[in-house]
Formats: C-alpha cells, structure tokens, sequence
C-alpha cells in the first residue's frame, strides 16, 4: 500500500548541498531476525538460482526455457494452475543453506499467496499473472522477485523465488547547516514487521537550538481480508530555512525566516481492484521564526507571514487521496506508470481559522527504449521518464503553504522555492536515462515549471516582492551510481536565467 502524504511541497528537496556544508552519512545495517531453516524430505532442483532458469515478464512470448520441458505461452495458458510456491533467496541467492534446508524469510507466506489474483485451481491467465509478479516487487519488503513455472500435460505449478529486502536498518548522519549549526541524526526503518509488510520509518535530529523528529507508521490493507481496513499515523516536528520567505527581503531584525511545522496525521486504507485509497484526518501547525527562534508577524517590508497575523497558522483537514500503481516494481521501475490524486479541505479551527481546500494531480511514466542498449544492466536500464505535475489551493490558505517551485526535486538548476511561490502551479519534467557502467546510469533531464500568473494572489505576495519570475526552466544532465547506501544522484542543473547548480541527493527525481 502506498502512503499517502497529507502535503505535497514541490519545493521541499532535502539535499545535501555541495557548498561549505560538509555531510557525513554514516549508514548501519542491522538485521535483527536471522533467516531461519526448515529440513526438506526431497530436493529436485539446483539449490543455486543461477543454475535456474529465470523467466521474467519480458519473455513471456518466448517459449519457456527448455529445463521447464519447453511449453509455449500459449499452451501454458489452457492449464490449471495446481500449485504455488514460495522460496525464499539468502543473500547468496540460494534457496537452500549448506545442509540442503530451506531458507526461511520473515514474510508470511499466506501474506504473499493473498496478494495474488491467480490462485491455484483457476486457468493461467498470463495478464494476472504479470500483475501479480509486478505486485509482489512493488511491496516495499522485497528486493528481487523471480519466478519459474513448472508445467505437465494438464497443470502448472507456479514457483516464486523471493529475496527480501534487509530490515530493520539503522542510519547515523551529521552536518552544519545555516538554521541550526551542527546536528547528528539517527533514523530506524523496518518495512516487514510482523511478516506483513507494515512499516516503521522514525529518525531523530538533535542539534544545540532544537530536537527535530519524524515518525510514520503504515499497517497496509491485506486482501486477504477485505472487511479490515489498513492503517497509518505519522507524528514530526521540522524546521528549516523558509522557502517561501527566502532571504531576498528578510525579517525586521535582519534574521532570514525559519518555517516550523509540528503536527500529526492518522488516516484509514483501502483498495478497490487497481485503485489505492486513504482517508485521513491531519493537523499542522506552521510557525514562522527568527534566527533566535522568536515569532515574527510580518518581514521587513511589513507583509503578513500568516493568516493569523500572530505568526502562526493551524490547519486541521480531512485529506483523501487515490493512487493507481502500475508500474514493474517500486525501486527504480523499469516500465509502467503511477497516477496519484488528492483533496484536503481545511476546518476552520484554530489560529487563522482557515477553510481552504487544496488540489494535487501527480503522473509519472516510464517508457523503455532501445536506442543505445542496455549493456546487460537490469539497474539502469534505457528509458525516457515523464512526470506531470499539477496543483492549486482554493480560498484562504497561509502563505509558508504556497507551492514553491525550483529546486533538485521541482527545477532544476534554480535555488529551492527560487521560481515561484503560488497559489496554483504546473510542472513537467522528461529524462532520458541511459547505462553507462553495470552500477552507474547517466540522465538527461528537462524541467518547467509555472504558477500561471497565481502568485500575486498569495497573502502578502511573496513571490512577487522578492522577485520570483513565476516561470522558469532548468536542463542538463546528472549520474545515478547505485551504491551500499542507496541510488546516490547527483544532477547538474543549468536554468534559464544562466544559474548553474550540481546537487547530490539520493534516490530519482521521480
């Protein structure tokens, strides 16, 4: 189940800047349940996966591999599914230990079988059964999702060969930034609890002027039992240089704006066939801060930081959000497409008593070309990746909420907030991702993004005081090194105003 955000900031790219700012990222693994092993009366296979024929989605037209007697699809289709089973991999990707025992995972296996749509005794239908591979690699729990089918004259038996992904892990991170001096983190995330893929995601950042925090946890919608519903709740409390407020005009004290948010959101999950769906209920409180921590009111010039007037503003909303997921797995896809649309309408309760309602519509696809080739590489593979972005904010809504465009993960190429801070935007970006070595993809990359004339009608006009443009685009071209730490990105980002930036964060842009 896919979690759901109750905001969205385009212009919230958490990076790590390659300026004076030095980072060190200190990444621990720990896994805390040893895999476990069960004795097997009879063993017919090779134990080693390499040795087994894997048949993934791409060459289902193909006859099946001659280990499997060489049945084609479409003979495999007529036939009754008899059985599936579920083997899972160590990280030798061996089924098998050393003594010819079973190599047991954390994830129960009746959790898999219930996310499957072709269950034994039902025809082969090769359209369920690439949905269901596709399912299984987009759960966060697992890392590689391979599968052999063994058939005979009337039946196939459908074998899964699942790796799992190493929870839980611990992170340790340090650096100095301009809002809070030096600070240490530690984060802890596990993505299997209880073998049903709920998941924990909680780090702590503690520095000598505040203790930051932001904890999720999501218990996802099962299946297998339709009548429960799925769960999550989140509790933070951040803070950082304000986007919106940037120090183009500052504060009467000559400080630069600092944005905190504290807050907490719970919401119910749901899916109806290829559709995900939660319903949450959210409240945030947004302050805006001196470099001492005091509230202010207003910047230099007098314009309003607030609905409230006070320097703080609460929203309490009800947000609810579909998302479709199609695409081949959740880590770097290959292929596929994601949809995501949301609403949350504001209660008018607390400092500002704000009504609002705001808007998201999020696509992303991904299509494979051939125009180089692959060079063998399943990790950077050749694509050209779209993602579409769209968003407003209707009535009355405090300014520290306006979509900030620009930045690593909205424009490349300018500052953070640096194009527009709106009352509604668009933003579009393509990439051409290319293999360059087994571990290390290239990316060329083109973004735009616009507020449609929407910024003058923020409270207090930020963007237009501080002389945003409103429109801007970024090009150029950027690496992708999948290392032990995670996909490492680095982008340089040339805009169209002549400002160059190189950027290092992890993970795609989308």
């Amino acid at each position: 189940m896919r979690q759901f955000n109750c905001y969205q900031d385009v212009g919230n790219d958490k990076v790590l800047h390659m300026r004076i700012q030095i980072v060190i990222l200190i990444v621990g693994m720990l896994v805390s349940w040893s895999y476990q092993v069960r004795a097997e009366s009879e063993l017919k296979n090779d134990t080693n996966l390499s040795s087994i024929v894997e048949t993934d989605i791409e060459n289902m037209d193909e006859p099946l591999p001659t280990s499997l007697a060489s049945v084609e699809r479409a003979e495999v289709s007529e036939k009754i599914v008899k059985d599936i089973q579920i083997r899972f991999l160590n990280n030798k990707d061996k089924w098998v230990d050393e003594k010819g025992r079973l190599i047991e995972g954390r994830t129960q296996k009746d959790f898999i079988i219930d996310n499957l749509r072709l269950k034994p005794g039902q025809i082969f239908r090769n359209d369920l059964f690439q949905k269901d591979v596709e399912r299984l690699r987009r759960l966060n729990s697992f890392d590689k999702v391979n599968f052999v089918l063994e058939d005979s004259d009337t039946s196939v038996n459908i074998v899964y060969y699942i790796r799992e992904n190493k929870f839980p892990s611990w992170s340790f991170g340090g650096g100095d930034n301009g809002d809070v001096g030096l600070y240490g983190k530690v984060g802890y995330q596990d993505a299997n609890i209880n073998g049903l893929n709920e998941q924990l995601d909680t780090s702590v950042q503690v520095s000598g002027k505040d203790v930051q925090f932001d904890t999720s946890f999501i218990s996802p919608y099962r299946r297998g039992e339709p009548s429960r519903l799925g769960y999550s709740f989140r509790a933070f409390r951040e803070r950082d240089l304000s986007r919106t407020f940037n120090d183009e005009i500052k504060l009467s004290n000559g400080s630069t704006a600092r944005e905190g948010r504290f807050g907490g959101s719970v919401a119910v999950l749901k899916s109806f066939d290829d559709w995900d769906a939660a319903l949450g209920l959210n409240y945030t409180r947004i302050s805006l801060r001196d470099r001492d921590y005091n509230l202010a009111r207003v910047d230099r010039l007098g314009s309003p930081l607030s609905v409230s007037g006070t320097g703080i503003d609460d929203l309490v909303t009800v947000s609810f959000a579909i998302s479709k997921d199609e695409r081949d797995r959740r880590s770097n896809p290959t292929k596929g497409s994601l949809l995501t649309l949301s609403t949350e309408q504001a209660i008018p309760i607390g400092l500002g008593k704000i009504a609002s309602n705001r808007l998201l519509a999020n696509y992303i696809l991904y299509v494979p070309v051939s125009w180089i080739g692959s060079n063998g590489s399943t990790e950077n593979t050749e694509m050209i990746a779209l993602n579409l972005q769209a968003g407003t904010n209707i009535g009355e809504f405090p300014p520290a909420n306006a979509f900030d465009l620009g930045g690593l993960n909205s424009v490349r190429g300018y500052g953070g907030g640096r194009v527009a801070s709106a009352r509604s935007y668009g933003l579009a970006a393509v990439e051409y991702r290319f293999p360059i070595l087994r571990t290390v993809g290239g990316v060329l990359f083109a973004d735009f993004g616009s507020d449609f004339g929407s910024s003058k009608t923020v409270l207090g006009e930020p963007g237009i005081l501080r002389g945003k443009p409103g429109s801007g685009f970024g090009y150029g071209l950027g690496l992708r090194v999948k290392s032990p730490f995670g996909l490492i990105r680095g982008d340089l980002g040339i805009s169209d105003q002549g400002e160059v930036k190189f950027e290092v964060t992890t993970g795609q842009r989308f």
